[in-house]
């Protein structure tokens, strides 16, 4: 039944052309081919958008005005999917993200199951082969794991990486968009929560992408200026978000707290670091996401699309 759905992949691309071309090279070899293509460039300056239009897959690209981030261009790319393309399910990615051949192909023989899973997502691997720690998905707690899915290497899971992420579209449908003011950072933990908060998700082990990160680590390894979006966007989450249960989020709350201790021990410059830490402690109490109609509005192309998805009938 896998093989008759339309199974449309996104790819939010922002000036990594090179890696944009081999994401794309790695969709157009999968042994299960995909039915159709979103490139979501984010007002790249290095070409990227031309290798898209130029590309043997032939993707819908939509070019985007400004930069809105990741967290913008996955709405607005799981938008374009389910309302012009009438996807069966979403695949989601970066565009530093290569699939290998078989990854949707094991993807689709775990949604194969029934019921049908929310959120699918694959094993991560570095370019050495190593797992990577970047993405390594949550468990879902006290859900015991049965032994069909550890036989076809299924792990129920409460969170899902936006690096391989397939996304069933009634699920999408029932769920509200990625939050665009996120920007980047912790904006795939907020949404996969969300859609798994009463729905069933898990990491499928033989489903494989290597993420070409510069390095291998996670978000705790020197982040720089970027560690105001984890400060702000967790303090978001757990202040507003309905992804997390209560109790959830005291569990989670701490496992973040030891995880900033731990970025900050780390660190080659905590000067940047604790100002960025400050900035983004400062703002995630002081302010809150916008609705993605408010967060758009400037943006004429990601805010048309959005409106034609909401127009019909989904959730935004």
């Amino acid at each position: 039944m896998a093989t008759q759905e339309r199974i449309i992949a996104v790819v939010v691309s922002y000036n990594r052309s090179a890696l944009l071309s081999e994401a794309l090279d790695g969709l157009g070899a999968q042994s299960r081919p995909i039915d159709g293509l979103v490139v979501i460039d984010n007002a790249s300056t290095d070409g990227s958008e031309a290798v898209a239009r130029h590309h043997s897959t032939r993707p819908d690209v939509v070019a985007l005005e400004t930069n809105i981030g990741g967290a913008g261009g996955f709405a607005v790319g799981l938008a374009r999917a389910l309302s012009d393309h009438r996807a069966d399910a979403v695949w989601l990615m970066d565009d530093d993200t290569v699939p290998t051949a078989t990854a949707l192909e094991e993807l689709l023989a775990v949604r194969a199951e029934r019921p049908v899973p929310a959120v699918l997502g694959s094993r991560v691997v570095w370019t050495d082969g190593s797992e990577h720690p970047m993405n390594r998905p949550r468990r879902r707690p006290a859900r015991r794991w049965r032994d069909e899915e550890r036989s076809r290497g299924a792990m129920p899971v409460r969170s899902s990486s936006f690096v391989s992420f397939l996304v069933d579209a009634a699920a999408a449908r029932a769920t509200t968009l990625p939050v665009v003011d996120y920007f980047i950072w912790n904006d795939d933990f907020e949404y996969s929560t969300r859609v798994l908060r009463s729905a069933e998700g898990f990491y499928c082990e033989r489903s494989v992408v290597v993420h070409k990160t510069k390095a291998l680590g996670s978000t705790e390894v020197d982040p720089g200026e970027r560690f105001y979006f984890e400060v702000r966007n967790k303090l978001w989450l757990f202040r507003f978000s309905e992804g997390l249960s209560a109790g959830e989020k005291i569990l989670y709350g701490g496992a973040t707290a030891l995880r900033w201790l731990r970025t900050m021990r780390r660190s080659s410059d905590r000067a940047v670091l604790t100002a960025a830490g400050r900035r983004g402690w400062r703002d995630g109490w002081r302010t809150r996401p916008r609705s993605n109609g408010v967060a758009l509005q400037d943006h004429a192309t990601a805010r048309r699309i959005i409106e034609r998805y909401e127009a019909a009938g989904a959730r935004a």
